[in-house]
């Protein structure tokens, strides 16, 4: 009788080389989780806040829509900071990238610009329903205020910088250098119904000062080193932010309606001067910096929804409702898309 020979440590040749689990997949992948994730936050938090704003038009309908929204961006928020804590601990050199990074060094003030944003929804929805949510509502805005106070400081400071120790090149600079601007701009809407509008109009006024001069600097960078990379394109959208958000804090502050029908003005002009690029913009294929048009369209949303109900505003009722739909279209797409990459492995991979 023939014996067969056992095959013990004998490997197939054809067999699969045995893959990484996916846990192990998802943490390496944690390395390329920049900062600018927190736009998904910010987007969210518009949209709800547009939607908050609609309850004179559509009643509670709009009310649970921005409820939802609320909820959802914070959902996206703690999942970004457990990630980011992940990412600290087992890539740290990839967060001192960050931080060096002519360009993505200035998302470090998204973080405490969403707890601002967060904590304003808060007190839209449930403001007086609970004294320890009240206090818990003030003391994440406070955070958030004194963090983004620090990196709008960390931020500046930098491109006080010579060109090779980090400091402000001009073939870099974009709207996304903006992100200290707003999120010293929106301090009082939250920050006056807390209670605490000496401080939020002081730090408004540090956001005020900062936008014209970078507005400025923004001009003489795209006549001096040309467009912006097409890739970028879509940040151009954000010159829109300023001035929705200032208009919106004016009213907020009890000014003169006719300062905030003026940086109305000013917004709808940077969103037709926005809308030129929007062949660039679909030309290019699917990425994080789409997301740069989210929050934009929100915040003139919102104010273009505010000045609706001014006096002499009420022809603006259905342009702003039409804003309302496509940006609620535009935010409900860039997050189909962002799980659509997201699956595909499209996403988190080394920036090109």
């Amino acid at each position: 009788m023939r014996v067969s020979q056992p095959r013990i440590g004998r490997m197939n040749p054809t067999s699969p080389v045995p893959q990484p689990s996916q846990i192990a997949r998802t943490l390496a992948q944690l390395e390329h989780l920049a900062p600018a994730w927190f736009a998904l936050v910010m987007g969210w938090c518009g949209l709800s806040q547009a939607w908050l704003r609609a309850t004179d038009a559509f009643g509670d309908t709009a009310l649970g829509l921005g409820l939802v929204g609320a909820i959802f961006a914070l959902f996206i928020f703690v999942l970004l900071c457990i990630s980011c804590v992940l990412r600290l601990t087992l890539h740290p050199q990839a967060v001192a990238a960050d931080l060096r990074h002519p360009v993505r060094h200035a998302f470090m003030g998204t973080l405490p610009l969403c707890l601002m944003l967060l904590a304003g929804l808060g007190v839209t929805l449930f403001w007086n329903t609970s004294r320890t949510f009240d206090t818990v509502l003030t003391f994440v805005w406070c955070v958030g205020s004194v963090l983004e106070l620090a990196a709008s400081v960390w931020v500046v400071a930098r491109w006080l910088n010579s060109t090779d120790q980090g400091g402000l090149q001009w073939a870099m600079f974009t709207p996304v250098f903006f992100i200290p601007v707003i999120g010293n701009v929106l301090a009082p809407l939250a920050g006056v119904p807390l209670g605490l509008e000496t401080w939020a109009t002081a730090q408004f006024g540090i956001g005020l000062l900062m936008w014209p001069v970078l507005q400025t600097m923004l001009i003489v960078r795209m006549t001096q080193a040309g467009p912006l990379p097409p890739r970028m394109s879509p940040t151009l959208f954000i010159t829109m932010v300023p001035p929705s958000i200032v208009g919106l804090c004016f009213l907020q502050l009890d000014a003169p309606v006719s300062l905030a029908w003026g940086t109305w003005g000013i917004g709808l002009f940077c969103f037709a001067l926005s809308l030129t690029q929007i062949h660039t913009i679909l030309a290019q294929p699917f990425g994080l910096p789409h997301w740069a048009m989210s929050f934009p369209m929100a915040a003139f949303t919102t104010i273009t929804l505010r000045m609706s109900q001014e006096a002499g505003g009420s022809w603006l009722q259905l342009p702003a409702t039409l804003m309302l739909a496509v940006t609620s279209l535009l935010i409900l797409g860039l997050t189909l898309n962002t799980w659509r990459a997201l699956r595909h492995g499209q996403l988190l991979v080394p920036e090109k």
